[in-house]
């Protein structure tokens, strides 16, 4: 009898705490910028949003943050790059100080939701920064699942022919001294010709296991030539939003709220259950 009755109370403590695991587990959510959010079955990578140059997390995708929560993600947009932490104008620093400090919110990320990947998306500077971690942190590649690089300035940008004038005068080392001294070091690094853009396009840009899909616009006034924002690699997806959506003039910073382009990326990252995208007259800005 005391025998039974010890091997009982025995299988008690064993079964309590995994009746108590199940009840504490938090059930599938979705969430903007909530470390409590649980992926789901049908989307189990979080998503990591990059904001642009001179840009904040909140602020950059105030649209396609909550737009990709309400398709069942959990999303994440934070400042990075930061010079002045009071100020919440990010991206300032050097590239590759931001894509450490990426890096490191990937691994919180992980190791809150308990995902196995993320998807990143990067708008702008936070394209870049996109196509780089991946390329260049050792094992970042495994983490990350889907990349989407909105104008991203892949082989360096003229700033709509500011850099071409200014190597024209000869007077580029003093234009990059005025920048990083006014606390934007990452402004010099992302011009055509700077080490860092021929660093990342010297030798391949795409990483096994990583799918890619680079979107511009043909009416981007800030990365010029707009096809240089294009990764001419194979297995990376290269479109115009002038391809899906012919009439839509959205403009460089427009590419992060516009609802055509949410809408293409909600498809790029779940394509088995695409939706139409309704094509707007864009952001011309």
């Amino acid at each position: 009898m005391r025998r039974r009755l010890a091997a009982v109370l025995a299988a008690s403590a064993l079964l309590v705490p995994l009746l108590a695991g199940r009840a504490d587990a938090a059930p599938p959510s979705s969430g903007f910028n909530d470390y409590n959010c649980r992926p789901s079955a049908a989307h189990p990578e979080p998503v990591l949003l990059l904001h642009g140059l001179g840009g904040n997390g909140p602020g950059n995708f105030l649209t396609l943050g909550p737009f990709l929560m309400g398709e069942g993600y959990c999303v994440y947009a934070e400042t990075y790059g930061e010079a002045l932490p009071p100020i919440p104008v990010g991206g300032l620093v050097s590239v590759d100080a931001s894509a450490k400090e990426n890096a490191a919110r990937i691994d919180k990320i992980l190791a809150a939701t308990g995902a196995s990947k993320v998807d990143v998306i990067g708008h702008s500077e936070g394209g870049y920064l996109s196509l780089a971690i991946p390329k260049f942190l050792p094992g970042y590649a495994a983490k990350i699942e889907q990349v989407v690089a909105l104008a991203p300035p892949t082989h360096g940008t003229t700033f709509a022919g500011l850099v071409t004038l200014a190597q024209q005068l000869g007077i580029m080392s003093q234009v990059n001294q005025v920048l990083t001294g006014a606390g934007c070091v990452a402004c010099t690094q992302l011009t055509t010709g700077a080490p860092e853009i021929e660093r990342l396009t010297s030798s391949a840009i795409v990483q096994p296991g990583v799918d890619y899909t680079v979107i511009a616009s043909k009416s981007d006034e800030l990365v010029t030539p707009t096809d240089t924002a294009f990764v001419r690699e194979q297995g990376v997806t290269n479109t115009y939003v002038q391809d899906w959506c012919p009439s839509d003039g959205v403009g460089h910073i427009g590419l992060a709220y516009d609802g055509a382009v949410a809408r293409y990326i909600a498809n790029t990252l779940d394509p088995a259950h695409r939706k139409p995208v309704s094509c707007g007259y864009g952001l011309p800005f």
